[in-house]
């Protein structure tokens, strides 16, 4: 629980995003079938970061939206 709260600071959304951004190019240099697969997931992070939801929040019954408090 503590992990998903923080998933949800603005901490959290940027190592969302930073995660995204190594899987996508880690992926694309790793090439073939598996590092495009690697690339094509880590836009879910990446995506999730840049629009401020966490995916797996609700799982844990906290909001989809990141935290909206200034920093």
């Amino acid at each position: 629980m503590t992990f998903a709260r923080f998933m949800s600071t603005t901490t959290g959304r940027a190592t969302r995003v930073g995660a995204g951004f190594v899987s996508i190019v880690g992926g694309l240099l790793l090439g073939g079938v598996a590092g495009w697969a690697i690339a094509a997931v880590g836009l879910i992070p990446l995506a999730a970061g840049a629009t401020n939801v966490c995916l797996l929040a609700p799982l844990f019954h906290l909001p989809f939206r990141g935290d909206h408090h200034p920093a």
